[in-house]
């Protein structure tokens, strides 16, 4: 999946929400993350506020001698996005991970501080080689057009947001919104944090291919041509999601979790966990 600016972003990465806190969980999470690189999942999307920094911790040591491996997202707080304050939070995000860059930094979602004041500060990271390319996270179309009517918003690589199954809501305007834009999508929660994995339909599907209903619900989140960032805390659970980048869903496939799971017919407003 290619960038704006021509790099490849991952299509299938390892995010890390809920990570860092609870030190009994530490060594897992750190192997975990490790298990990932070596199954080429290269991609780690991390942020400030998970844990406080905890995760921001983990990562450090799961990446420690292998920066070279990784595709490095991590966000700013909007408490933090001010013109000196988004420098600041960065910094010490990078001090928590022990590496001197992030390969795209976001702004976590809106907040009360002018975007072209962070779209400053972005500037200013990526002119001291701190971070290589930035974009937003839980953008809507509107705050996307607000975006673009900026000269430097014009400039963002991506927009994370929810996307799942059971949240399809973006297909009807920030997805072909940000096609136009050649602006690759990210989906956060690509399985609902677990919660749709029960769903008999999903569950007829994994039967059929011989997949977990996990897979096959990260599978259809890569055929929407959606990069995802699923969490997983364990190697056992890394290793059944790079599975899902060998599942191919056929048209009956995807006509059974369309038929299943049927996108809104008219615009909501964008979701968030």
């Amino acid at each position: 999946m290619r960038l704006p600016d021509g790099r490849m972003l991952p299509v299938l990465g390892q995010g890390t929400w809920g990570m860092g806190e609870r030190p009994d969980a530490r060594r897992a999470e750190v192997d975990a993350l490790r298990h990932g690189l070596d199954l080429g999942l290269g991609l780690i999307d991390t942020a400030e506020m998970y844990g406080a920094g905890g995760a921001e911790e983990v990562v450090g040591e799961a990446i420690r001698g292998r920066r070279d491996e990784v595709f490095l997202v991590g966000k700013v707080l909007p408490g933090n996005a001010g013109r000196r304050a988004a420098v600041e939070a960065c910094e010490a995000s990078l001090r928590r991970l022990g590496t001197d860059r992030f390969d795209v930094y976001l702004l976590h979602w809106r907040g009360r501080v002018p975007l072209a004041e962070t779209l400053e500060a972005f500037a200013e990271l990526r002119e001291a080689g701190r971070i290589g390319a930035f974009g937003v996270s839980n953008f809507d179309p509107a705050d996307l057009d607000e975006l673009a009517g900026l000269p430097l918003g014009r400039e963002a690589v991506t927009d994370q947001v929810l996307y799942n199954l059971t949240r399809r809501g973006i297909e009807l305007d920030l997805l072909p919104q940000c096609r136009e834009r050649g602006m690759p999508v990210m989906a956060y929660s690509p399985i609902e944090q677990g919660r749709l994995l029960d769903r008999p339909e999903l569950v007829d599907v994994a039967r059929r291919r011989g997949a977990t209903p996990a897979q096959i619900a990260l599978a259809w989140v890569l055929a929407q041509d959606v990069c995802a960032i699923p969490k997983a805390a364990t190697t056992e659970h890394v290793e059944q999601n790079r599975a899902a980048l060998d599942v191919r869903l056929d048209d009956d496939d995807l006509a059974a979790l369309d038929a299943a799971f049927p996108p809104p017919a008219n615009p909501v407003p964008l979701e968030i966990l």
